[in-house]
Protein backbone atom coordinates (compact mmCIF):
# COMPACT_ATOMS: atom_id res chain seq x y z
CA UNK A 1 0.00 0.00 0.00
CA UNK A 2 2.78 2.37 0.93
CA UNK A 3 4.49 1.76 -2.43
CA UNK A 4 1.21 2.27 -4.32
CA UNK A 5 0.50 5.51 -2.45
CA UNK A 6 3.96 6.82 -3.23
CA UNK A 7 3.54 6.08 -6.92
CA UNK A 8 0.08 7.67 -6.93
CA UNK A 9 1.43 10.75 -5.15
CA UNK A 10 4.22 11.14 -7.65
CA UNK A 11 1.75 10.92 -10.53
CA UNK A 12 -0.48 13.57 -8.95
CA UNK A 13 2.50 15.88 -8.52
CA UNK A 14 3.71 15.19 -12.04
CA UNK A 15 0.34 16.01 -13.61
CA UNK A 16 0.42 19.84 -13.37
CA UNK A 17 4.13 19.97 -14.15
CA UNK A 18 3.50 18.29 -17.48
CA UNK A 19 0.88 20.86 -18.53
CA UNK A 20 1.89 23.47 -21.06
CA UNK A 21 2.49 26.88 -19.45
CA UNK A 22 -0.30 29.39 -20.09
CA UNK A 23 1.81 32.10 -21.69
CA UNK A 24 -1.00 34.64 -21.96
CA UNK A 25 -1.86 34.29 -18.29
CA UNK A 26 1.81 34.57 -17.34
CA UNK A 27 2.08 37.74 -19.41
CA UNK A 28 -1.02 39.22 -17.77
CA UNK A 29 0.22 38.49 -14.27
CA UNK A 30 3.86 39.50 -14.67
CA UNK A 31 4.25 41.80 -17.69
CA UNK A 32 1.05 43.74 -18.37
CA UNK A 33 1.55 46.18 -15.50
CA UNK A 34 4.43 47.78 -17.44
CA UNK A 35 3.80 46.75 -21.04
CA UNK A 36 -0.06 46.88 -21.04
CA UNK A 37 -2.58 44.13 -21.66
CA UNK A 38 -2.45 45.02 -25.35
CA UNK A 39 1.34 44.49 -25.46
CA UNK A 40 1.55 47.99 -26.99
CA UNK A 41 3.58 49.41 -24.13
CA UNK A 42 3.11 51.63 -21.09
CA UNK A 43 5.99 52.50 -18.81
CA UNK A 44 7.82 49.73 -20.67
CA UNK A 45 8.15 49.38 -24.46
CA UNK A 46 5.73 47.58 -26.77
CA UNK A 47 6.30 43.81 -26.86
CA UNK A 48 5.30 42.85 -30.40
CA UNK A 49 7.36 41.53 -33.33
CA UNK A 50 7.49 44.97 -34.99
CA UNK A 51 9.19 46.55 -31.96
CA UNK A 52 11.26 43.65 -30.70
CA UNK A 53 13.14 43.37 -33.98
CA UNK A 54 15.60 40.49 -33.85
CA UNK A 55 15.33 40.01 -30.07
CA UNK A 56 13.74 36.57 -30.19
CA UNK A 57 14.64 33.09 -29.03
CA UNK A 58 17.48 32.74 -26.50
CA UNK A 59 18.21 36.47 -26.42
CA UNK A 60 14.66 37.40 -25.46
CA UNK A 61 14.50 34.55 -22.97
CA UNK A 62 17.69 35.86 -21.35
CA UNK A 63 16.17 39.33 -20.95
CA UNK A 64 13.03 37.87 -19.36
CA UNK A 65 15.13 35.75 -17.00
CA UNK A 66 17.83 38.27 -16.12
CA UNK A 67 16.29 41.68 -16.80
CA UNK A 68 17.98 44.61 -18.51
CA UNK A 69 20.83 46.52 -16.92
CA UNK A 70 20.12 50.20 -16.12
CA UNK A 71 16.39 49.89 -16.89
CA UNK A 72 13.32 49.17 -14.80
CA UNK A 73 13.06 45.69 -16.35
CA UNK A 74 13.58 43.10 -13.56
CA UNK A 75 14.61 39.49 -14.01
CA UNK A 76 12.00 36.76 -13.58
CA UNK A 77 14.21 33.72 -13.16
CA UNK A 78 13.23 33.48 -9.48
CA UNK A 79 9.50 33.54 -10.30
CA UNK A 80 9.19 31.66 -13.59
CA UNK A 81 10.51 28.28 -14.66
CA UNK A 82 12.62 27.86 -17.77
CA UNK A 83 9.60 26.43 -19.62
CA UNK A 84 7.44 29.38 -18.57
CA UNK A 85 10.07 31.85 -19.75
CA UNK A 86 10.28 30.05 -23.10
CA UNK A 87 6.47 30.17 -23.39
CA UNK A 88 6.31 33.90 -22.66
CA UNK A 89 9.06 34.60 -25.22
CA UNK A 90 7.15 32.60 -27.84
CA UNK A 91 3.95 34.49 -27.01
CA UNK A 92 5.69 37.83 -27.55
CA UNK A 93 6.84 36.63 -30.97
CA UNK A 94 3.24 36.16 -32.10
CA UNK A 95 1.72 39.02 -34.14
CA UNK A 96 -1.34 40.76 -32.73
CA UNK A 97 -4.71 39.45 -33.92
CA UNK A 98 -5.73 42.92 -35.10
CA UNK A 99 -3.43 45.67 -36.38
CA UNK A 100 -3.21 48.26 -33.60
CA UNK A 101 -4.69 51.72 -34.02
CA UNK A 102 -2.95 54.81 -32.66
CA UNK A 103 -5.03 57.91 -33.31
CA UNK A 104 -4.44 61.60 -32.70
CA UNK A 105 -6.44 61.24 -29.48
CA UNK A 106 -4.24 58.32 -28.37
CA UNK A 107 -1.15 60.39 -29.09
CA UNK A 108 -2.49 63.43 -27.25
CA UNK A 109 -3.25 61.33 -24.17
CA UNK A 110 0.46 60.47 -23.79
CA UNK A 111 1.74 64.05 -24.00
CA UNK A 112 3.69 65.21 -20.96
CA UNK A 113 5.14 68.73 -20.76
CA UNK A 114 7.09 70.27 -17.91
CA UNK A 115 5.00 73.14 -16.59
CA UNK A 116 7.80 74.27 -14.28
CA UNK A 117 10.37 74.76 -17.04
CA UNK A 118 11.63 78.30 -17.56
CA UNK A 119 13.88 78.47 -20.63
CA UNK A 120 17.29 80.00 -19.95
CA UNK A 121 17.86 83.34 -21.72
CA UNK A 122 21.42 82.30 -22.52
CA UNK A 123 23.21 78.93 -22.26
CA UNK A 124 23.82 77.81 -18.68
CA UNK A 125 27.31 76.67 -19.73
CA UNK A 126 30.37 78.47 -21.11
CA UNK A 127 30.87 76.12 -24.08
CA UNK A 128 30.15 77.17 -27.67
CA UNK A 129 26.48 76.15 -28.15
CA UNK A 130 27.16 75.58 -31.86
CA UNK A 131 29.89 73.06 -31.05
CA UNK A 132 27.88 70.86 -28.72
CA UNK A 133 27.92 67.16 -29.62
CA UNK A 134 25.30 64.71 -28.41
CA UNK A 135 26.25 61.07 -27.85
CA UNK A 136 23.46 58.48 -27.81
CA UNK A 137 24.32 55.78 -25.27
CA UNK A 138 22.17 52.77 -26.08
CA UNK A 139 23.58 50.67 -23.24
CA UNK A 140 21.45 52.41 -20.62
CA UNK A 141 19.22 54.72 -22.67
CA UNK A 142 20.92 58.06 -22.05
CA UNK A 143 22.34 60.93 -24.09
CA UNK A 144 25.55 62.68 -23.07
CA UNK A 145 25.97 66.36 -23.93
CA UNK A 146 29.62 67.09 -24.79
CA UNK A 147 31.51 70.38 -25.01
CA UNK A 148 32.99 70.11 -28.51
CA UNK A 149 36.16 71.97 -27.51
CA UNK A 150 37.07 70.41 -24.14
CA UNK A 151 35.01 67.18 -24.54
CA UNK A 152 33.75 67.55 -21.00
CA UNK A 153 30.30 66.07 -20.31
CA UNK A 154 27.94 68.97 -19.59
CA UNK A 155 24.89 66.79 -18.92
CA UNK A 156 23.67 63.22 -19.23
CA UNK A 157 19.91 62.79 -19.56
CA UNK A 158 17.65 59.75 -19.70
CA UNK A 159 15.84 59.00 -22.96
CA UNK A 160 12.96 56.72 -23.93
CA UNK A 161 13.83 53.09 -24.63
CA UNK A 162 15.91 52.35 -27.75
CA UNK A 163 16.64 55.72 -29.36
CA UNK A 164 16.65 55.37 -33.13
CA UNK A 165 17.04 57.43 -36.29
CA UNK A 166 19.27 60.22 -35.07
CA UNK A 167 18.25 63.26 -32.98
CA UNK A 168 17.12 66.38 -34.88
CA UNK A 169 17.96 69.96 -33.89
CA UNK A 170 15.88 73.11 -34.16
CA UNK A 171 17.33 75.52 -36.78
CA UNK A 172 18.94 77.69 -34.09
CA UNK A 173 20.51 74.65 -32.44
CA UNK A 174 18.84 75.31 -29.12
CA UNK A 175 16.46 72.35 -28.96
CA UNK A 176 16.92 68.72 -29.84
CA UNK A 177 14.27 66.09 -30.50
CA UNK A 178 15.01 62.45 -29.73
CA UNK A 179 12.87 59.53 -30.92
CA UNK A 180 12.68 55.93 -29.71
CA UNK A 181 11.79 52.74 -31.53
CA UNK A 182 8.48 52.57 -29.67
CA UNK A 183 7.39 55.97 -30.90
CA UNK A 184 8.23 58.35 -28.08
CA UNK A 185 9.46 61.80 -29.09
CA UNK A 186 11.36 63.76 -26.47
CA UNK A 187 12.14 67.50 -26.55
CA UNK A 188 15.26 68.69 -24.74
CA UNK A 189 16.46 72.28 -24.18
CA UNK A 190 20.23 72.28 -24.76
CA UNK A 191 20.73 75.82 -23.46
CA UNK A 192 18.96 74.96 -20.19
CA UNK A 193 20.23 71.35 -20.06
CA UNK A 194 16.69 70.20 -19.30
CA UNK A 195 13.98 68.03 -20.81
CA UNK A 196 10.85 69.94 -21.77
CA UNK A 197 8.46 67.11 -22.56
CA UNK A 198 7.61 64.01 -24.56
CA UNK A 199 4.78 62.40 -26.50
CA UNK A 200 4.20 58.98 -28.07
CA UNK A 201 3.67 59.67 -31.78
CA UNK A 202 3.57 56.03 -32.91
CA UNK A 203 3.91 52.47 -31.67
CA UNK A 204 6.90 51.38 -33.74
CA UNK A 205 8.71 54.31 -35.35
CA UNK A 206 11.70 54.67 -37.64
CA UNK A 207 12.93 58.26 -37.51
CA UNK A 208 11.95 61.92 -37.34
CA UNK A 209 12.55 65.02 -39.44
CA UNK A 210 12.15 68.69 -38.57
CA UNK A 211 11.00 71.41 -40.96
CA UNK A 212 13.61 73.98 -42.00
CA UNK A 213 11.78 76.67 -40.00
CA UNK A 214 11.61 74.52 -36.89
CA UNK A 215 7.82 74.55 -36.75
CA UNK A 216 6.93 70.93 -37.55
CA UNK A 217 8.17 67.47 -36.64
CA UNK A 218 7.36 64.51 -38.88
CA UNK A 219 7.47 61.01 -37.37
CA UNK A 220 7.79 57.95 -39.65
CA UNK A 221 5.87 54.95 -38.31
CA UNK A 222 5.97 51.26 -39.09
CA UNK A 223 3.11 50.69 -36.67
CA UNK A 224 0.52 51.88 -37.31
CA UNK A 225 1.27 52.67 -40.96
CA UNK A 226 1.14 56.43 -40.60
CA UNK A 227 3.08 59.67 -40.65
CA UNK A 228 2.51 61.79 -37.57
CA UNK A 229 3.10 65.54 -37.78
CA UNK A 230 3.66 67.33 -34.47
CA UNK A 231 3.93 70.99 -33.55
CA UNK A 232 7.58 71.31 -32.52
CA UNK A 233 6.77 74.03 -29.99
CA UNK A 234 4.61 72.01 -27.64
CA UNK A 235 4.45 68.49 -29.18
CA UNK A 236 0.73 68.70 -29.89
CA UNK A 237 -0.65 66.71 -32.83
CA UNK A 238 -1.11 68.61 -36.08
CA UNK A 239 -2.07 65.66 -38.29
CA UNK A 240 -1.91 61.88 -38.56
CA UNK A 241 -1.73 60.70 -42.18
CA UNK A 242 -2.68 57.13 -43.11
CA UNK A 243 -0.13 55.96 -45.67
CA UNK A 244 -1.74 54.00 -48.48
CA UNK A 245 -1.00 53.34 -52.13
CA UNK A 246 -3.32 54.34 -54.93
CA UNK A 247 -4.97 50.93 -54.73
CA UNK A 248 -5.47 51.20 -50.97
CA UNK A 249 -2.48 49.06 -49.99
CA UNK A 250 -1.19 50.31 -46.61
CA UNK A 251 2.54 50.91 -46.23
CA UNK A 252 5.03 51.20 -43.47
CA UNK A 253 7.11 54.38 -43.58
CA UNK A 254 10.79 53.42 -43.76
CA UNK A 255 12.01 56.96 -43.13
CA UNK A 256 11.13 60.64 -43.40
CA UNK A 257 13.60 63.32 -44.50
CA UNK A 258 13.61 67.09 -44.48
CA UNK A 259 14.18 68.82 -47.86
CA UNK A 260 14.88 72.40 -46.72
CA UNK A 261 15.01 74.20 -50.12
CA UNK A 262 11.73 72.54 -51.09
CA UNK A 263 9.99 73.22 -47.76
CA UNK A 264 8.84 69.64 -47.70
CA UNK A 265 9.17 66.25 -46.06
CA UNK A 266 10.03 63.27 -48.26
CA UNK A 267 8.91 59.77 -47.31
CA UNK A 268 10.54 56.43 -48.07
CA UNK A 269 7.81 53.79 -48.21
CA UNK A 270 8.42 50.15 -47.42
CA UNK A 271 5.48 48.45 -49.11
CA UNK A 272 4.38 50.48 -52.15
CA UNK A 273 6.27 51.74 -55.24
CA UNK A 274 5.68 55.41 -54.54
CA UNK A 275 7.62 58.37 -53.22
CA UNK A 276 5.66 60.89 -51.18
CA UNK A 277 6.55 64.55 -50.80
CA UNK A 278 4.55 66.42 -48.17
CA UNK A 279 4.74 70.21 -48.36
CA UNK A 280 4.49 72.40 -45.28
CA UNK A 281 5.47 75.79 -46.76
CA UNK A 282 3.06 78.67 -47.37
CA UNK A 283 3.21 78.39 -51.17
CA UNK A 284 3.76 74.79 -52.28
CA UNK A 285 4.15 74.13 -56.00
CA UNK A 286 1.17 72.45 -57.65
CA UNK A 287 1.72 68.93 -58.92
CA UNK A 288 -1.79 67.50 -58.49
CA UNK A 289 -2.00 66.88 -54.80
CA UNK A 290 -3.67 64.20 -52.71
CA UNK A 291 -6.15 65.41 -50.08
CA UNK A 292 -7.74 62.79 -47.88
CA UNK A 293 -6.45 60.23 -50.41
CA UNK A 294 -8.22 61.87 -53.37
CA UNK A 295 -6.56 63.61 -56.30
CA UNK A 296 -7.77 67.20 -56.21
CA UNK A 297 -6.75 70.73 -57.15
CA UNK A 298 -4.35 73.12 -55.42
CA UNK A 299 -4.24 72.91 -51.62
CA UNK A 300 -6.83 74.76 -49.57
CA UNK A 301 -5.99 76.95 -46.61
CA UNK A 302 -7.45 74.37 -44.24
CA UNK A 303 -5.24 71.64 -45.71
CA UNK A 304 -1.67 72.77 -44.90
CA UNK A 305 0.09 69.48 -45.74
CA UNK A 306 -0.65 68.59 -49.37
CA UNK A 307 0.87 65.33 -50.60
CA UNK A 308 2.60 64.82 -53.91
CA UNK A 309 2.91 61.22 -55.07
CA UNK A 310 5.64 60.15 -57.47
CA UNK A 311 5.15 56.72 -59.03
CA UNK A 312 8.18 54.43 -59.03
CA UNK A 313 9.02 51.28 -60.92
CA UNK A 314 10.29 49.63 -57.73
CA UNK A 315 9.93 50.06 -54.00
CA UNK A 316 12.72 52.31 -52.70
CA UNK A 317 13.12 52.27 -48.93
CA UNK A 318 16.49 53.96 -48.46
CA UNK A 319 17.32 57.47 -49.72
CA UNK A 320 20.19 59.86 -50.29
CA UNK A 321 20.00 63.47 -51.54
CA UNK A 322 22.31 65.83 -53.33
CA UNK A 323 23.18 69.07 -51.53
CA UNK A 324 20.49 71.06 -53.38
CA UNK A 325 17.76 68.45 -52.83
CA UNK A 326 16.99 68.38 -56.53
CA UNK A 327 17.93 64.73 -56.89
CA UNK A 328 17.08 61.74 -54.75
CA UNK A 329 19.09 58.54 -54.96
CA UNK A 330 17.05 55.58 -53.78
CA UNK A 331 17.62 51.86 -53.37
CA UNK A 332 15.69 48.80 -52.34
CA UNK A 333 16.98 46.24 -49.87
CA UNK A 334 16.27 43.54 -52.45
CA UNK A 335 18.18 44.93 -55.44
CA UNK A 336 21.78 45.71 -56.34
CA UNK A 337 21.07 48.97 -58.07
CA UNK A 338 19.97 52.47 -57.25
CA UNK A 339 17.77 54.97 -59.03
CA UNK A 340 18.17 58.72 -59.41
CA UNK A 341 14.85 60.56 -59.15
CA UNK A 342 14.67 64.15 -60.35
CA UNK A 343 12.42 65.82 -57.77
CA UNK A 344 11.68 68.77 -60.04
CA UNK A 345 10.14 66.74 -62.84
CA UNK A 346 9.15 63.78 -60.67
CA UNK A 347 10.66 60.87 -62.54
CA UNK A 348 13.69 58.61 -62.76
CA UNK A 349 16.60 59.96 -64.82
CA UNK A 350 19.32 57.37 -64.20
CA UNK A 351 20.21 53.99 -62.75
CA UNK A 352 23.25 53.45 -60.52
CA UNK A 353 25.19 50.25 -60.00
CA UNK A 354 25.14 49.66 -56.24
CA UNK A 355 25.96 46.02 -55.43
CA UNK A 356 25.82 44.68 -51.91
CA UNK A 357 22.81 46.48 -50.38
CA UNK A 358 23.92 50.10 -50.05
CA UNK A 359 23.26 52.00 -46.83
CA UNK A 360 22.36 55.26 -48.54
CA UNK A 361 21.13 56.87 -45.34
CA UNK A 362 24.78 57.07 -44.25
CA UNK A 363 26.16 58.22 -47.59
CA UNK A 364 28.17 61.43 -47.88
CA UNK A 365 29.26 63.88 -50.58
CA UNK A 366 32.36 65.96 -51.29
CA UNK A 367 33.82 67.97 -54.18
CA UNK A 368 36.48 66.16 -56.21
CA UNK A 369 38.01 68.02 -59.12
CA UNK A 370 35.24 69.58 -61.18
CA UNK A 371 32.45 67.39 -59.86
CA UNK A 372 30.68 66.31 -56.70
CA UNK A 373 30.90 62.70 -55.67
CA UNK A 374 28.82 60.62 -53.33
CA UNK A 375 30.07 57.61 -51.42
CA UNK A 376 28.05 54.92 -49.72
CA UNK A 377 28.97 51.82 -47.70
CA UNK A 378 27.28 48.47 -48.30
CA UNK A 379 25.66 46.18 -45.77
CA UNK A 380 26.47 42.96 -47.63
CA UNK A 381 29.71 43.55 -49.49
CA UNK A 382 33.25 44.60 -48.68
CA UNK A 383 33.07 47.76 -50.78
CA UNK A 384 32.37 51.47 -50.74
CA UNK A 385 30.84 52.81 -53.96
CA UNK A 386 31.99 56.25 -55.13
CA UNK A 387 29.62 57.83 -57.69
CA UNK A 388 30.15 60.85 -59.97
CA UNK A 389 27.04 62.98 -59.34
CA UNK A 390 27.38 64.66 -62.72
CA UNK A 391 27.21 61.49 -64.80
CA UNK A 392 25.86 59.10 -62.13
CA UNK A 393 28.58 56.64 -63.12
CA UNK A 394 30.66 54.63 -60.65
CA UNK A 395 34.10 56.16 -60.27
CA UNK A 396 35.48 53.48 -58.02
CA UNK A 397 34.59 50.64 -55.71
CA UNK A 398 36.91 50.81 -52.74
CA UNK A 399 37.65 47.40 -51.26
CA UNK A 400 37.32 47.27 -47.48
CA UNK A 401 37.88 44.65 -44.79
CA UNK A 402 34.16 44.02 -44.45
CA UNK A 403 30.67 45.45 -44.91
CA UNK A 404 30.22 48.89 -43.39
CA UNK A 405 27.42 50.94 -41.89
CA UNK A 406 28.52 54.58 -41.48
CA UNK A 407 30.66 57.12 -43.34
CA UNK A 408 31.58 60.67 -42.33
CA UNK A 409 33.81 63.51 -43.48
CA UNK A 410 34.16 67.29 -43.09
CA UNK A 411 34.91 70.13 -45.50
CA UNK A 412 38.19 70.86 -43.71
CA UNK A 413 39.64 67.34 -43.86
CA UNK A 414 41.13 65.47 -46.82
CA UNK A 415 39.79 62.20 -45.43
CA UNK A 416 36.56 60.23 -45.28
CA UNK A 417 36.13 57.84 -42.37
CA UNK A 418 34.36 54.50 -42.91
CA UNK A 419 33.71 51.77 -40.36
CA UNK A 420 33.62 48.00 -40.93
CA UNK A 421 30.58 47.25 -38.83
CA UNK A 422 30.00 43.61 -39.72
CA UNK A 423 32.16 40.51 -39.64
CA UNK A 424 35.49 39.62 -38.05
CA UNK A 425 37.02 43.05 -38.75
CA UNK A 426 34.36 45.02 -36.90
CA UNK A 427 37.14 46.73 -34.92
CA UNK A 428 38.42 48.55 -38.02
CA UNK A 429 38.02 52.17 -39.11
CA UNK A 430 39.26 52.97 -42.63
CA UNK A 431 40.65 56.41 -43.48
CA UNK A 432 40.13 57.22 -47.17
CA UNK A 433 41.84 59.97 -49.15
CA UNK A 434 39.05 61.92 -50.85
CA UNK A 435 41.17 62.71 -53.93
CA UNK A 436 42.94 59.41 -54.62
CA UNK A 437 40.01 57.33 -53.28
CA UNK A 438 42.53 55.04 -51.59
CA UNK A 439 42.60 53.79 -48.03
CA UNK A 440 45.60 55.58 -46.54
CA UNK A 441 45.33 54.24 -43.01
CA UNK A 442 43.40 51.63 -41.07
CA UNK A 443 42.78 52.24 -37.37
CA UNK A 444 42.07 49.55 -34.78
CA UNK A 445 41.32 51.63 -31.68
CA UNK A 446 40.34 48.63 -29.54
CA UNK A 447 41.06 45.18 -30.97
CA UNK A 448 38.01 42.93 -31.01
CA UNK A 449 35.52 45.70 -30.15
CA UNK A 450 32.97 47.12 -32.59
CA UNK A 451 34.07 50.52 -33.92
CA UNK A 452 31.44 52.74 -35.52
CA UNK A 453 30.00 56.12 -36.43
CA UNK A 454 32.45 58.98 -36.79
CA UNK A 455 31.38 62.56 -36.11
CA UNK A 456 33.43 65.73 -36.48
CA UNK A 457 33.55 68.83 -34.35
CA UNK A 458 32.29 72.11 -35.78
CA UNK A 459 35.73 73.12 -37.13
CA UNK A 460 36.64 69.61 -38.28
CA UNK A 461 39.77 69.49 -36.12
CA UNK A 462 38.64 66.44 -34.20
CA UNK A 463 36.86 63.21 -35.14
CA UNK A 464 34.84 61.29 -32.55
CA UNK A 465 34.49 57.51 -32.91
CA UNK A 466 32.34 55.07 -30.93
CA UNK A 467 33.50 51.85 -29.32
CA UNK A 468 30.06 50.27 -29.60
CA UNK A 469 30.20 48.00 -26.56
CA UNK A 470 28.33 47.92 -23.24
CA UNK A 471 31.46 49.14 -21.50
CA UNK A 472 32.48 51.26 -24.46
CA UNK A 473 33.91 54.68 -25.09
CA UNK A 474 33.98 57.67 -27.37
CA UNK A 475 37.48 58.16 -28.74
CA UNK A 476 38.53 61.65 -29.79
CA UNK A 477 41.06 61.77 -32.64
CA UNK A 478 43.10 64.61 -34.04
CA UNK A 479 41.62 64.68 -37.56
CA UNK A 480 44.95 65.72 -39.13
CA UNK A 481 47.47 63.47 -37.35
CA UNK A 482 44.94 60.64 -36.76
CA UNK A 483 46.30 60.27 -33.24
CA UNK A 484 44.08 59.60 -30.24
CA UNK A 485 43.54 62.67 -28.05
CA UNK A 486 41.08 61.51 -25.41
CA UNK A 487 38.93 58.52 -24.48
CA UNK A 488 35.57 59.00 -22.73
CA UNK A 489 33.97 55.91 -21.10
CA UNK A 490 30.39 55.45 -22.30
CA UNK A 491 27.59 52.83 -22.14
CA UNK A 492 27.45 51.42 -25.66
CA UNK A 493 27.71 54.76 -27.47
CA UNK A 494 26.27 54.69 -30.97
CA UNK A 495 25.52 57.87 -32.94
CA UNK A 496 27.10 61.24 -32.24
CA UNK A 497 25.64 64.49 -33.53
CA UNK A 498 27.31 67.89 -33.66
CA UNK A 499 24.89 70.83 -33.55
CA UNK A 500 26.64 72.93 -36.20
CA UNK A 501 27.18 70.10 -38.65
CA UNK A 502 23.56 69.01 -38.44
CA UNK A 503 21.79 72.39 -38.61
CA UNK A 504 23.96 73.57 -41.52
CA UNK A 505 23.61 70.24 -43.35
CA UNK A 506 27.38 70.28 -43.59
CA UNK A 507 29.20 68.48 -46.34
CA UNK A 508 30.33 65.08 -45.14
CA UNK A 509 27.43 64.35 -42.81
CA UNK A 510 24.23 62.43 -43.42
CA UNK A 511 21.03 64.43 -43.59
Amino acid sequence: MRHTAAVLGSLILAGPAMAEPDARDLYTRHCAVCHAETRLGGTGPALIPETLGRMFGPRLEAVIAEGRIATQMPGFADFLSADEITAVAAYLAEPLAEPPVWTALDIAATREMRVDHTPAATPVFAADPMNITLVVETGDNHVSVLDGDTFDVLDRFATPYAVHGGPKFSPDGRYVFVMSRDGWVQKYDIWSLAEIGRVRAGLNSRNIAISHDGRWLAVANYLPMTLTILDALDLTVALVIDVEGRDGTPSRVSAVYQAPPRESFILALKDIPELWEIFYGANPPFFGFVHDHRIEGPPKVEDPFPIRRIRLADILDDFFFDQDYEHLIGASRETESGQVIDLVIGRKIADIDLPGMPHLGSGITWPRGQTMVMATPHLQSNTISVIDMGTWQTLQEIETLGPGFFMRSHATTPYAWADVFFGPNKDVMHIIDKESLEIVRTLRPEPGATVAHTEFTKDGRHALVSIWEDEGAVIVYDAASLEEVRRLPMKKPSGKYNVWNKITFAEGTSH
